[in-house]
C-alpha cells in the first residue's frame, strides 16, 4: 500500500511539474481568445454583416435602374393595318430591342425609412455582438477560475494524502512492533483510501474544468496567471450598480434598436397611401411588329406619377401589423430592461452574500488548522485517539476546501458584476469585434 501510494503521489506531482513548465496564460488572454474564435461571437458576427448587407440593398432605391431587352424570332399578325393592305395575314421575321432607365423622385419615403430601418436592425445585431462577447466572455471567465480552483483543490488533496499516508505509516509501524491496535491499522488504511479516492476525484474534476475551458476557449489552459479582486473598481452600492447597468448593457441597448427598426417599417408601411412619382427615359428599335414591314424606332423621356387608389385593404392591414410590431419591440424592451435589473441585483446580492461568509470561513480553516496541529501532538502523547486525529485531519481538509471554493465564488461574482453591467470586456482591456461597432449618426 505505502509503495503504490508513494508511487501514485509521485505520478501526480511529476504531472503537475510539467503542466507548469509551458508559457503562462493571462485572464486577459484567455478573453480575447475567446472573443476571437469562440463560434457562438462568431455567429453573431456573421448574422450582423448579413443585416448590414440589407442597407446597401435599401439604399438602392435612390439610384436610377437601367432595364434592356431584346428579342429576334418569328411573328403571323393580322389587323386593320395588313387587312387594308389587301394582305389578310402576314408572317414576318421579327426583333425587337429597348433599353429603360427609370429615376425614383418620390417614393413616399419609403426608401429613407427602409434604410433607417435596417441600420436600427444592423446596430441591434451590433449590439447583440457585444452582449454575447460580454455573455461568452463572462463564461470565460467562470472557465478560467474553475481551473484555478480545481488546482488548488487537488493541491489540498494532495496535501490531505501526504496527511493520511504519514499518519499510516506511523500506526502501521507501532503495529509492527506490537503498540498499536489492528483496529487503528484498518482504520488508517480505511481514511488513507479514502484521501486516495479524494485525490483521484479531483484529479477528474481538473481535467472537467480543463475541457470545459476548452470548449469555451478554444484551448487547454496553460499555466493560468492569478486573478486580481475588483473590489476598487465597482459599484459602491446596489442602485449605482444598477444605473450603470440600465445604461450600458448591451442587450437593452440591442432591444431599444429593435424599436426604431419597428418605427421605421411602420413609415415603411406608410408609402403605399401617397403618390409615386418617376423620371423615365428610353428608346426601342423593332423590326418587322405587327405585320408592318420595316423599322419602328421610338425614344421618349416621361415623368410618370403612379398613385393607387385601391387594392384590397392590404395596406391598411400592413400599417396595422407594423403598429403592432412596434407595441411588440417595447413590451420586449420592457422585459429586457426587468432582466437587466434582475441580472444586476443577483449578481449583488451574490457577491454580498459570499463577502459576509468570507470571515467564517477563514475562521473555520484557521481553527481547523490549529485544531488538528494540537490534535497530532496530543495523540503522540496517547491524549487523543486515532479517530480523534482522523476526524480532526478530515474537518481541516473540508474547511481547506471550503474555503478555496469560496474565495474563487467570490471572485467569480464581481466579475459577475461587470458582465452584469456590460463592462466586463472593457475593464479587461479585450478588443471587440469590429461588427460590435456602432453605425455613426445612430442613437447610442
Amino acid at each position: 500500500m505505502k509503495t503504490k501510494t508513494a508511487f501514485y503521489i509521485s505520478s501526480l506531482i511529476t504531472g503537475f511539474a510539467f503542466s507548469i513548465s509551458v508559457s503562462a496564460q493571462s485572464l486577459q488572454e484567455a478573453i480575447q481568445q475567446t472573443v476571437n474564435e469562440n463560434p457562438e461571437i462568431q455567429s453573431e458576427k456573421a448574422e450582423r454583416r448579413a443585416v448590414e448587407h440589407e442597407i446597401n440593398q435599401a439604399r438602392a432605391g435612390y439610384f436610377p435602374t437601367i432595364d434592356i431587352s431584346a428579342g429576334i424570332g418569328w411573328e403571323q399578325s393580322t389587323n386593320p393595318t395588313t387587312r387594308s393592305r389587301g394582305d389578310g395575314t402576314v408572317s414576318y421575321g421579327r426583333e425587337e430591342a429597348s433599353i429603360q432607365l427609370r429615376q425614383m423622385i418620390f417614393d413616399g419615403s419609403a426608401t429613407s425609412s427602409e434604410v433607417k430601418r435596417h441600420k436600427a436592425r444592423t446596430n441591434a445585431r451590433a449590439y447583440s455582438v457585444f452582449g454575447k462577447s460580454e455573455i461568452t466572455g463572462l463564461n470565460a471567465v467562470e472557465a478560467y477560475i474553475n481551473v484555478l480552483r480545481r488546482q488548488d483543490l487537488l493541491k489540498l488533496a494532495k496535501e490531505n494524502l501526504l496527511i493520511h499516508l504519514r499518519t499510516h505509516d506511523q500506526i502501521s509501524l507501532r503495529s509492527e512492533r506490537g503498540i498499536g491496535k489492528r483496529a487503528d491499522s484498518d482504520q488508517s488504511s480505511g481514511r488513507l483510501a479514502l484521501a486516495e479516492k479524494n485525490t483521484l476525484s479531483e484529479v477528474g474534476n481538473l481535467k472537467d474544468a480543463e475541457t470545459a475551458f476548452l470548449r469555451i476557449v478554444g484551448s487547454l489552459p496553460s499555466n493560468l496567471q492569478p486573478i486580481a479582486p475588483l473590489n476598487n473598481i465597482l459599484p459602491k452600492t446596489i442602485e449605482e450598480a444598477t444605473e450603470q447597468a440600465i445604461a450600458n448593457h448591451p442587450i437593452l441597448k440591442s432591444a431599444n434598436a429593435d424599436i426604431d427598426s419597428a418605427f421605421a417599417q411602420h413609415a415603411t408601411a406608410r408609402a403605399p397611401y401617397l403618390p409615386r412619382l418617376d423620371v423615365e427615359a428610353g428608346a426601342s428599335h423593332n423590326v418587322d411588329l405587327d405585320g408592318i414591314k420595316g423599322k419602328n424606332e421610338d425614344t421618349y423621356a416621361m415623368l410618370r406619377l403612379r398613385y393607387n387608389l385601391f387594392n384590397g385593404g392590404k395596406d391598411i392591414a400592413r400599417r396595422k401589423e407594423t403598429t403592432a410590431l412596434i407595441y411588440q419591440a417595447k413590451e420586449i424592451r420592457d422585459n429586457t430592461y426587468r432582466q437587466v435589473v434582475e441580472s444586476m441585483r443577483l449578481s449583488w446580492v451574490a457577491r454580498q452574500t459570499l463577502q459576509g461568509q468570507m470571515d467564517f470561513f477563514k475562521t473555520h480553516k484557521l481553527a481547523s488548522i490549529r485544531s488538528n496541529s494540537a490534535y497530532q501532538k496530543q495523540f503522540n502523547i496517547g491524549q487523543r485517539t486515532l479517530l480523534d486525529l482522523l476526524d480532526s485531519a478530515n474537518e481541516m481538509f473540508i474547511a481547506k476546501s471550503d474555503f478555496i471554493n469560496a474565495k474563487y465564488d467570490e471572485l467569480f461574482s464581481q466579475y459577475r458584476i461587470l458582465a452584469s453591467k456590460g463592462s466586463l470586456n472593457s475593464y479587461l482591456g479585450v478588443t471587440l469585434p469590429e461588427e460590435s461597432h456602432i453605425l455613426s449618426g445612430s442613437r447610442k
